[in-house]
């Protein structure tokens, strides 16, 4: 395959931790992709950023709260419709927490919000839904993972 361009994007799965829940984004009936699916934080990349910063960005542009980045949930590869290059995306997903979750407001981008905990989630979307496998995987990793591997990313950072 000749060497191509891509988009580069982020997702956050934002997890209220008093109530033990997550937050899904329902995507505007305007859009031109997805129109009406439920969602986490996603967008693209900007030149010249790096994945945490569009991340944050992202984060106030959608829902106009801060975040606290927790751990890296994954990564991904998908076309963002047909597969051509134009619309090859690579994405790492984050999960996030924000101190501020009573505080959100959607924008343009989003119809409505639900804060919901897994089972509502399992209960709701399908066993391949992307959005509750990555919630399933984040709910896993709160979970499991160390304090002391929580606090090494507070105090260093993801970056480079």
């Amino acid at each position: 395959m000749p060497i191509g361009r891509f988009i580069a994007g982020i997702a956050a799965v934002i997890w209220r931790s008093d109530q033990d829940r997550y937050l899904v984004l329902q995507r505007a009936s305007t859009k031109d992709y997805g129109a009406g699916d439920w969602e986490t934080v996603t967008g693209r990349v900007d030149q010249g950023e790096s994945y945490i910063t569009a991340l944050h960005r992202e984060v106030r542009e959608e829902i106009n709260v801060d975040v606290q980045i927790e751990f890296v949930a994954g990564v991904t590869h998908f076309y963002r419709g047909d597969a051509m290059p134009e619309n090859e995306l690579l994405g790492v997903m984050f999960a996030c927490t924000t101190p501020t979750p009573d505080a959100i407001q959607t924008g343009i981008e989003h119809d409505d919000y639900a804060w919901m905990t897994l089972a509502e989630i399992q209960a709701t979307f399908t066993a391949d839904n992307w959005m509750r496998r990555l919630i399933e995987r984040v709910d896993l990793m709160q979970r499991l993972l160390p304090d002391e591997v929580r606090q090494a990313i507070q105090d260093e950072g993801l970056e480079f």
